[in-house]
């Protein structure tokens, strides 16, 4: 009981869906029996003329008999089997429609759900203590009684009407048989009308009344609201390793891209930017890897090893660390301080080389101040 008085709010849609996997969608049986009673009702009334004319051949057909039928078993077999597929050409049509008018009424109620999952055994079913939990339910006493005022009402209407009518299907007995057939019938269209009146109101009661019920079985407790958030984004220790050992990943292809760049900008020990460019494969010089403190020292650990370049140009190591990502081209805005720089690293290579004279130091870079995040914070606090 506790625990149903704390299931206070609304089911989520991941209940929602699963509820409809598993075949519990609200369905309104007033409305499929008004569907039943009244939609074949109304087809029986529109059919009227056919079914006369379909019952008096079956009838014509079966009490004319010759002697030929008569003169053995497998004749009558024949004539009867005849009669047994004609009276089914009748049935079978309208059997369907009534049929299809009961499936409309109950998709029109809970909509369209196809599933196996409640033909599946369920053992607990089985239990005779939960089963009698659930006739004793608040939910299926109340359709319970329902149901009865239902029959009752129906009931009532049907013999009230029938003992109002009895002279008229008394008369019946004096016409002839096609006038017979078709004031019976006119007859009791007038009573199945009033009984699909009473059902139609039964179910605009109910319809309703069976969505706010099956709404109330699904409601979910905050526990069951929270274990679910935390099914639907799974465990946030196992996020938290996957990120963790992506990161690590990411970071072992970047250090090893370090050897292949050109240069690397520091600040001086702050920021570090590996940077790769090849002339006609390239519209601009690339990042292959950049990092902050303890993983800026490692590239620039690994770059004097492999003997990479390394160069102090702090206002450029900063504006390509908070401006750029790994594998994309430099901005535009930076690309005269890049060209700088590889310039400068192009003749000391040069030199080294002894096809050239040692370059001067390194010029003052063309580095946007807006592009400088440390300039730009100071310009803020002021």
């Amino acid at each position: 009981m506790a625990d149903a008085q704390d299931r206070n709010l609304p089911a989520s849609e991941r209940k929602l869906r699963k509820a409809r996997e598993d075949g519990q969608v609200a369905r309104s049986r007033d409305l499929a029996h008004l569907g039943v009673v009244g939609g074949g009702g109304a087809v029986l009334l529109a059919a009227m003329p056919w079914l006369l004319d379909a019952t008096q051949d079956i009838l014509r057909a079966g009490l004319r008999f010759d002697a030929h039928d008569l003169q053995g078993a497998e004749g009558m077999l024949q004539r009867l089997g005849d009669l047994v597929m004609a009276f089914l050409g009748i049935v079978v049509p309208m059997g369907a429609v009534v049929t299809l008018l009961a499936v409309g009424a109950g998709v029109l109620s809970g909509g369209w759900n196809f599933t196996f999952k409640p033909l599946a055994p369920k053992f607990s079913h089985l239990d005779p203590l939960a089963g009698l939990g659930r006739m004793v339910s608040r939910d299926h006493l109340g359709n319970l009684v329902k149901s009865c005022v239902l029959a009752l009402v129906v009931g009532a209407i049907g013999a009230t009407y029938l003992a109002s009518h009895l002279q008229d299907f008394h008369d019946a007995l004096t016409m002839s048989l096609p006038v017979a057939l078709a004031h019976t019938g006119q007859a009791l269209i007038g009573g199945l009308g009033l009984m699909a009146l009473a059902l139609g109101v039964s179910a605009m009661i109910d319809v309703p009344l069976q969505r706010a019920m099956h709404a109330r079985r699904l409601k979910m407790s905050v526990q069951e609201v929270k274990q679910e958030q935390k099914d639907s984004e799974g465990n946030v220790e196992v996020k938290a390793k996957l990120r963790a050992r992506m990161r690590e990943m990411a970071q072992r292809r970047m250090m090893a891209a370090v050897p292949g760049a050109d240069l690397v900008v520091m600040n001086p020990t702050h920021y570090a930017v590996a940077l790769k460019y090849e002339d006609g494969k390239m519209a601009a010089p690339k990042v292959v890897a950049k990092g902050a403190d303890l993983i800026a020292l490692r590239i620039r650990d690994i770059a004097r090893e492999a003997k990479v370049p390394v160069l102090q140009a702090p206002a450029l190591a900063r504006a390509l660390y908070a401006h750029t990502e790994l594998d994309q081209e430099v901005p535009a805005r930076l690309f005269a301080a890049v060209a700088q720089v590889l310039a400068y690293v192009y003749q000391l290579r040069a030199a080294l080389d002894g096809r050239g004279a040692w370059p001067n130091a390194l010029p003052e870079l063309d580095v946007p101040p807006d592009m400088d995040p440390h300039l730009k914070h100071e310009g803020a606090g002021a």
